[in-house]
């Protein structure tokens, strides 16, 4: 892990490449107190240990299921596989879970330094329980990610591909048919790939998007906050950073000031997390 000092930064976006209705904005001051961050994202190792240690049953294993990108997938296990209207591209595949993460006949073998998939965020609290640590806050999240700049669009930067260079692991190419894989990857890669932001930290945007202990919402207001936790109710719990599958086509969302939600309990390819604990 990696010890940051906190302090105020700027949070959120007004930039006009952003999701408005996804509560990026508006800029606004937030002050986080000293904390500790994983420098990568928690992976299929280190789950395992937990596993190994606790017996726990991620929910994709008890549910049966878990979303994994249709392109993944032989056309055995594509035929029937269930697909939301709005996503075509994600087949719901029996079995597949943390351990066999494109459903049966798959493993986890070569991809231990991975970042585990098919988490839900019931299960990555479940590990930062046993293991003395919690998920971040999304302001802890976010300033981490911003590596000491500004404001910048990525956590290098404002350009993707500076000097022509790939800084993470998103999509190349045209979404959801054809990917080029320029970057070094289709699915996920190493946790500690490509180079970290100014913090030290590795795949703030790009690979799998990873869970914040915040609840959903999109209203923030104008005025200083310190450590805001987010909302007190709410269904639905925040993601941050993009993954492999985002294009800047339907998903930039590899934006450091870039947010979407998902329930608790639900689980797919490309969503994993990091721990944090206090300083």
């Amino acid at each position: 892990m990696v010890r940051l000092d906190g302090g105020p930064f700027l949070m959120g976006t007004d930039d006009e490449d952003g999701f408005p209705a996804d509560g990026e904005g508006p800029v606004r001051e937030v002050t986080v107190s000293p904390f500790w961050i994983d420098v990568h994202a928690v992976t299929n190792e280190r789950f395992a240990r937990f596993v190994d240690a606790t017996g726990h049953v991620t929910e994709a294993e008890r549910f049966g299921w878990s979303y994994v990108f249709a392109g993944f997938l032989p056309a055995a296990l594509r035929r029937g596989a269930a697909r939301p209207p709005a996503t075509p591209w994600w087949c719901g595949v029996e079995g597949a879970h943390w351990r066999a993460p494109e459903g049966p006949g798959s493993d986890v073998a070569d991809r231990a330094g991975h970042p585990v998939v098919h988490v839900s965020w019931n299960d990555a609290a479940a590990f930062a329980r046993w293991s003395g640590l919690r998920l971040p806050t999304e302001a802890e999240w976010e300033y981490a990610a911003r590596g000491g700049l500004e404001q910048a669009r990525y956590p290098w930067g404002d350009e993707l591909t500076p000097g022509g260079e790939h800084r993470c692991n998103i999509w190349q190419g045209r979404f959801p048919t054809k990917n080029t894989a320029e970057d070094g990857y289709r699915g996920t890669a190493p946790a500690a790939a490509y180079p970290p932001n100014g913090y030290g930290l590795h795949n703030m945007a790009g690979n799998v998007w990873e869970w914040c202990a915040d609840r959903w919402g999109t209203e923030h207001g104008t005025r200083p906050r310190t450590d805001p936790r987010g909302p007190a109710r709410g269904t639905s719990r925040v993601m941050r950073g993009g993954s492999y599958l985002c294009h800047h086509s339907y998903c930039n969302r590899y934006r450091v000031a870039a947010r979407t939600a998902n329930t608790p309990d639900s689980s797919t390819g490309n969503l994993g997390f990091r721990c944090v604990r206090d300083a």
